[in-house]
């Protein structure tokens, strides 16, 4: 349990950090302040900027983001990875200043390594391996190695960085404070919900603490990655996981984060881009489960098109309802049905129902028709977010904790994506998906078929769970199994048949 004052203590250095680097309040953005602002803003830059920040910096701005939040330690490291993914907002010099956040780390030394994993298997490490390599990628949380398995099989070795759990308390617990005091300083921040933001961020952080619930995760998002055209996934090599070390088949393709991957020979960028946006996508809508933590540092790539995803420690997951609601709004956006967004919106719970749907529908129209439609290189993505942020705060729409993960990672996805083929139409990619998805389940098929799962919960459900079922009732809904199963030929009316007959012996059973 981490103390208040070790977490102020650790607020108050993190400040101290920031502004050493000039990278609270940078000087670059000194112009811009309010005059009242600007001069304390001057006095702490003097007092505390280490030599060459304070009249003018001798490093770019992002570097001295990149130094302060590599100091920092994982919190931070996470947020410059986000960060990394936007040239569109922050420039394309910033975020290759950030680049190497997201895998090339300073690792900790092999032999720290080679211990770590004979601990964590119960074996020396050269009755695992007939070889085991050098540090391939270092992160925030672990790092990993090239390894070659006694089968012959070459395999990456993910390790946890020694001393982490106790790191992520310490940040974990700073942003609880930090959020506790945005919530009693800030009335007007509340809607943004801070202390359930930092308890969904905290909630993936320590799960990445545990490889062996990476693995699970990596195993049953695998499955469904592997199956579709979109995006591939190494095994995992189950006999070789254990709390703090995690072994998987070898990636192909080269780093997303390598200067060179996207001048590989036979690299088609728009497509791959595409991929990029459907894999994510299809992922969230057609199951569920999405990989949530889609960086460059996490991705490979291989001509023509080919993606590869690794590290799983962060996946999100969305119920049916959350999904459809996901559904229909990028649907209404692409169709320009900006009034059924908005209905979705309220529907959800996302806009407060004191609110104008009608209203709301005029903002989202706002937003939409100057972007849609138009390729990546003429939308200012820094004007849009500002926009949208101002809808929020003008219909009162608090953050949804459930959504943190999904918002963040398709911010993520776009820039990354915008990365790969910079005139990337987000909206163009997404609609095979999406299309696909709204006509299965928003079908009249697939609308019977939830009616009739919602008659068949209510007998069976009824007086305290004692099925009401009759054999006359079995053999209806049997009846009508078979007619869902045969109606792709039969239509809506034969739906509705079934559908009448069934509720007539509802209504005979009451």
């Amino acid at each position: 349990m981490v103390s208040t004052f070790s977490s102020l203590s650790r607020l108050i250095r993190s400040g101290l950090v920031l502004l050493k680097h000039d990278a609270l309040i940078p000087v670059e953005v000194s112009d811009q302040l309010p005059p009242i602002w600007r001069f304390p803003a001057n006095v702490l830059r003097a007092l505390f900027a280490q030599k060459g920040t304070k009249k003018g910096p001798k490093l770019r701005v992002g570097m001295r983001y990149a130094a302060a939040f590599e100091q920092l330690g994982p919190a931070f490291i996470k947020l410059g990875q986000v960060l990394s993914t936007r040239a569109d907002i922050f420039g394309d010099e910033f975020t290759d200043d950030l680049r190497h956040l997201k895998d090339q780390l300073p690792p900790f030394p092999k032999s720290v390594a080679e211990l770590a994993v004979a601990t964590a298997l119960e074996r020396p490490v050269d009755q695992l391996f007939i070889e085991f390599g050098e540090v391939i990628g270092a992160a925030s949380i672990a790092q990993a190695h090239r390894a070659v398995l006694k089968d012959g099989r070459t395999v990456a070795v993910k390790i946890l960085r020694p001393g982490i759990e106790d790191t992520i308390a310490r940040d974990t617990a700073m942003m609880r404070l930090v959020a506790n005091m945005v919530h009693t300083l800030s009335p007007a921040s509340r809607r943004l919900e801070p202390q359930a933001f930092v308890e969904a961020v905290a909630r993936s952080l320590h799960l990445e603490l545990d490889l062996r619930l990476e693995a699970s995760a990596a195993d049953e998002l695998g499955k469904i990655i592997n199956e579709e055209s979109f995006m591939s996934a190494p095994a995992v090599v189950w006999s070789y996981v254990s709390k703090r070390v995690m072994v998987t088949e070898w990636a192909r393709g080269v780093a997303l984060s390598r200067p060179d991957a996207m001048t590989q020979p036979g690299i088609e960028r728009k497509a791959m881009a595409d991929n990029l946006i459907r894999a994510f996508l299809s992922q969230a809508l057609n199951h569920g489960v999405f990989h949530a933590d889609l960086h460059e540092g996490n991705l490979f790539c291989e001509a023509p098109d080919k993606l590869i995803a690794i590290d799983f420690g962060i996946i999100g997951r969305l119920k049916p309802k959350e999904r459809r609601y996901l559904a229909e709004m990028l649907w209404g956006f692409l169709q320009r049905d900006y009034k059924r967004v908005a209905e979705v919106h309220f529907e959800a719970g996302y806009v407060p129902k004191h609110q104008d749907v009608d209203t709301f529908a005029q903002a989202l129209r706002a937003v939409g028709e100057p972007v849609l439609g138009l390729a990546a290189t003429d939308v200012s993505m820094g004007r849009l977010l500002q926009q949208l942020f101002e809808i929020t705060a003008q219909f009162d729409m608090h953050l949804r904790p459930e959504l943190v993960l999904l918002q963040k990672t398709m911010v993520s996805v776009e820039g990354v994506a915008r990365r790969m083929y910079p005139t990337h139409n987000l909206w163009e990619a997404a609609e095979p998906v999406v299309k696909a998805w709204i006509s299965r389940e928003l079908s009249p098929l697939a609308e019977g078929r939830r009616l009739f799962d919602r008659l068949v919960k209510r007998l069976r459900d009824e007086e305290d769970g004692e099925s009401l079922l009759t054999v006359a009732n079995a053999l209806k809904i049997q009846e009508l199994k078979t007619a869902l199963r045969q109606s792709q030929g039969l239509g809506v009316i034969a739906i509705a048949a079934s559908l009448i007959t069934l509720a007539a012996v509802i209504i005979l059973s009451v």
